[in-house]
């Protein structure tokens, strides 16, 4: 633990910074080594001046050996969540900004250099029933360590989760710095930490809706058992009609006041425009405004290292010459950063502003089509397929802005729908790595590939595939979209907005379900054939006869039992 004052050139595979900075600051670490492994970056203790903004006092990390690199994220006085960064090469920059303020500025930060394809056992997943339990890996001896493992939980809709951790040990800190368990409202680690916590302790955690997520950080050192955990759901309240709300899905944005909230403020539904007042909302019990993001006067701002589309709700009074009501403006705004959407709605009336904010995700879906005019989707699943067949695959986009763009940049495929066993790459870094990939040229919010359908040996019955996707701005110079193929060296350079994964499968060979049906018609035939044998003792056989017929049918038996679910077997010979 350990480094100079202000910035510093790192070379470690692995290293801890406690870092303690006064006002006026501007401080640069640079973290590169000669290695084909990424580096994952964690700040998990960090105090700003309490006054601070984001704009005047801040981190910034930057996905490359400087500052000139994309932007990966920013952390400042508002950040909610426990900041995790993940380089995509072998280098990474963070900026640290002070503002004028006398204060001393706290940081902890570790980084170590790891493998994006090893798989732990036991680390991280979907939890999709209305109650389960999970563990850390290895519980209940030690944790590995340089893990970091995230569960998301989805439970039925109009319900909330809750959590309790049955059994608890880990490394024990103050602040937390250096293993610790956090848990978040919602399913992403970008905003909505409930709590951050370490050494022996037992607490139980409540969601607000039907989604939590818990991610596990340890360092090097001091390992114990980790932790058993367990989840249930319960019942939400019976809804109830809000005042006012905003949902933003991946194209469309939609903001709903109730007619007595808006009279509350002395106005009726004739009131509320849009920055476009020729976009009229629908009139129910509530004034509906429902809007593609690229319509009715939204404005779109690139910062970087998000997008956010902004459209402002005025209220005015309409009639007469003057007015003694209060000038009120509704502003909504939806912020697409990594791989979700973060909504935020505040009422300004006399520089008094309230904020309510929801979280989604952005909509990304990946499927099969049967030729390469990619017009007729694979409805079917598992979808079967002849060996050496080639498969399309489209990767879409749902979204409303026409300036985005979608690129495939790495797909694996596996036998097991979880990736944690044997993996086959197909793309890496948006180069081909098996002879038969085909890439198709980027075309807006859709990208393309095919490939050759093959099978794992071993005798493994089916493929699934998971695909890492790019969604960059068209505007944005040198987008990583339409870089094609870079190498990993040359990839700190390159732009993009999201990412985000998506898992397709199973594949399925034609022989393994033409061996089904085959085993089927068998087993009728074995069935039919039993009673002859039977009828054979009413027409006086001797017994050596029929004991023989006996071992015939034993020994078919033997052989029905002994063939495996998917392979073809034959009939013995009478």
């Amino acid at each position: 633990v350990g480094a100079p004052r202000c910035g510093a050139s790192l070379h470690d595979l692995n290293k801890s910074l406690k870092i303690e900075l006064n006002a006026n600051a501007n401080c640069t670490w640079q973290i590169q080594r000669d290695t084909n492994q990424t580096i994952r970056l964690i700040f998990s203790y960090f105090k700003f001046d309490p006054s601070s903004s984001c704009e005047a006092e801040s981190i910034k990390i930057y996905d490359g050996p400087s500052t000139n690199a994309s932007l990966l994220g920013q952390v400042c006085n508002n950040t909610d969540a426990v900041p995790v960064f993940q380089s995509s090469s072998n280098s990474l920059t963070f900026l640290i900004t002070t503002n004028s303020v006398p204060f001393t500025r706290n940081f902890f930060v570790f980084y170590y250099y790891f493998s994006p394809e090893t798989n732990i056992e036991n680390c991280g997943g979907q939890l999709t029933g209305p109650n389960g339990t999970f563990t850390s890996p290895n519980y209940p001896t030690a944790y590995p360590a340089f893990t970091y493992c995230v569960w998301h939980i989805q439970t039925p809709k109009n319900t909330k989760i809750n959590l309790e951790f049955k059994d608890f040990f880990l490394e024990l800190d103050q602040n937390c710095q250096f293993d610790f368990t956090a848990v978040y409202d919602g399913l992403t680690t970008n905003t909505g930490l409930i709590g951050k916590i370490c050494g022996r302790v037992q607490p139980t955690f409540e969601s607000s809706s039907n989604a939590m997520t818990v991610a596990l950080s340890t360092d090097y050192a001091n390992s114990y058992r980790g932790f058993a955990a367990q989840y249930t759901s319960s019942a939400l309240p019976g809804p109830t009609e809000p005042n006012s709300f905003l949902t933003c899905s991946s194209d469309t944005m939609r903001i709903v006041l109730s007619k007595a909230y808006l009279a509350s403020l002395g106005y009726n539904e004739t009131h509320p425009q849009l920055n476009d007042p020729s976009c009229r909302p629908i009139i129910t019990d509530s004034v509906i405004f429902s809007f593609p993001l690229g319509s009715c006067g939204t404005i779109k701002k690139d910062d970087g290292s998000s997008i956010t589309y902004t459209n402002i709700v005025s209220l005015f009074a309409s009639g007469g010459i003057i007015t003694r009501q209060n000038s009120i403006q509704i502003i909504a705004k939806c912020k697409m950063e990594n791989n979700s959407t973060l909504e935020v709605m505040y009422i300004t009336k006399n520089n008094v502003i309230q904020d309510i904010t929801a979280s989604g995700r952005y909509n990304v879906n990946m499927s099969f089509y049967e030729s390469d005019s990619f017009s007729r989707p694979v409805q079917q699943s598992p979808y079967y397929v002849d060996l050496n067949q080639t498969l399309f695959v489209q990767v879409s986009l749902d979204s409303a802005d026409p300036n985005l763009l979608v690129f495939v940049d790495t797909c694996i495929a596996s036998p097991q729908a979880d990736f944690r066993s044997l993996t086959y790459d197909l793309l890496r870094s948006g180069c081909s790595k098996d002879d038969t990939v085909v890439t198709y040229p980027t075309l807006k919010h859709y990208g393309r590939f095919k490939f050759n359908a093959f099978r794992f040996l071993q005798s493994f019955p089916s493929v699934y595939l998971q695909c890492e996707v790019l969604i960059c701005d068209s505007n944005t110079t040198n987008s990583r979209c339409t870089q094609g193929c870079i190498s990993r060296q040359k990839r700190t350079a390159s732009s993009y907005r999201w990412k985000t994964s998506t898992i397709m499968g199973p594949i399925c060979l034609k022989r393994d379900l033409r061996s089904a049906d085959h085993s089927e018609s068998l087993t009728k035939a074995d069935a039919e054939e039993t009673p002859n044998l039977h009828q054979y003792t009413f027409y006086g056989l001797s017994f050596l006869v029929l004991l023989s017929n006996i071992v015939i049918v034993v020994a078919v038996i033997l052989k029905y039992h002994k063939c495996q679910p998917g392979y073809g077997y034959h009939k013995l010979q009478s």
